[in-house]
């Protein structure tokens, strides 16, 4: 069966007509905006459907008028000449359904929660990780998101050791869920008097950011510690008894945060608690609905060295998908990073269609 088969797309449309019928009715406001997103994400599919179903028609009329050349051959040449340019046509419209028709992570629209941690290498890990935190930040400026840290433990050198953040804006996670796994550089570090060049790692974890309604944390499996806040120095550590530690008893979890006042941080915490429990629930129900997974894109093993920096040779490969970009200046400053995600995301897509046919034929 066809990936783009009629009954595949009639489904589509009327799930559509049934939701504005639905928004019609004036449903609670709960329903509303879940039925409002659904539209959203329907809206312009359903446009394309559209689109597709008339270009196939206009080429049904097209090869009559030209197999009837006996009656006019002027009309059958210009009906070729139409042919030509609309057969590449529909099959760029196809080709536009079937990426907008592939299954959708839910999460992708959310904000996310970015955790960076220095790995092997020391000083120069941690030197790194600070690295890589500032160029999602710049990342994020460039794309319009919002930046804040929740918490952050420095080194005598400004390395991070870890720091946590929260980026917020549309379709954040969508962006940044490839980039969880190990992060491998290689350079001359500034701790290295004899020039050598070293090897160091770092990882970096993101998170879609879970709502109140995702996860129901009852008060009873939580303990909150206060504390000081303790560090290397500078804007980052906090001076007063204002750090909050949260431990989820269940699962052994904890979180801190030490950014901002008392009451702000036990929000922050509790905010991070939140998007790695709602994580967690997402990859044990990804274990259940498959005992062998593939190993794919985007599968957040943090275990797994997923790119590599090159600072002698100004490159960075990405493991992946084994492209390599010559602009490692430009991928630290967040302008070109966009080139890799772009090629992990194309990667993507390109496996779910695979599946998607084969799943058709089968």
């Amino acid at each position: 069966m066809s990936i783009l088969n009629d009954v595949r797309l009639d489904r589509v449309v009327d799930r559509w007509e049934s939701i504005q019928r639905e928004l019609n009715a004036g449903p609670n406001q709960a329903t509303y905006a879940a039925l409002t997103r659904e539209f959203a994400n329907l809206d312009p599919i359903v446009a394309t459907i559209r689109e597709l179903r008339s270009a196939r028609s206009e080429i049904i009329d097209l090869e009559a008028m030209r197999a009837d050349a006996k009656a006019d051959r002027e009309m059958a040449a210009l009906a070729s000449e139409e042919l030509g340019e609309l057969v590449p046509r529909v099959a760029e419209i196809e080709k536009r359904l079937q990426v907008q028709l592939l299954p959708k992570d839910a999460a992708d629209e959310r904000s996310a929660i970015l955790e960076v941690r220095a790995g092997t290498g020391g000083d120069e890990a941690a030197l790194f990780a600070a690295d890589l935190f500032r160029m999602y930040t710049r990342y994020a400026d460039l794309h319009g998101w919002k930046t804040e840290i929740i918490s952050i433990a420095e080194n005598d050198l400004g390395g991070y050791r870890e720091v946590v953040a929260s980026i917020t804006g549309q379709g954040v996670f969508a962006r940044l869920k490839f980039e969880s796994g190990v992060h491998r550089v290689q350079r001359v570090p500034e701790t290295e008097a004899s020039g050598r060049i070293h090897t160091s790692a770092a990882t970096v974890a993101v998170l879609p950011e879970a709502e109140d309604v995702d996860i129901d944390i009852r008060p009873e499996d939580i303990r909150i510690d206060t504390m000081r806040a303790s560090g290397a120095g500078g804007q980052h550590v906090n001076k007063t008894d204002s750090a909050v530690r949260i431990t989820h008893l269940p699962t052994g979890l904890v979180v801190v945060s030490a950014e901002k006042s008392q009451h702000q941080n036990r929000k922050l915490a509790m905010q991070v608690l939140r998007s790695r429990l709602y994580e967690m629930e997402r990859e044990r129900a990804d274990t259940e609905r498959s005992d062998q997974r593939r190993s794919q894109v985007g599968s957040g093993d943090r275990s797994q060295r997923i790119r590599t920096y090159n600072f002698p040779q100004g490159r960075v490969t990405d493991h992946r998908i084994n492209v390599t970009l010559h602009k490692l200046e430009q991928v630290m400053t967040g302008q070109a990073l966009d080139e890799l995600i772009d090629a992990l995301i194309t990667d993507h897509q390109a496996a779910q269609l695979a599946d998607m046919a084969q799943n058709a034929v089968a």
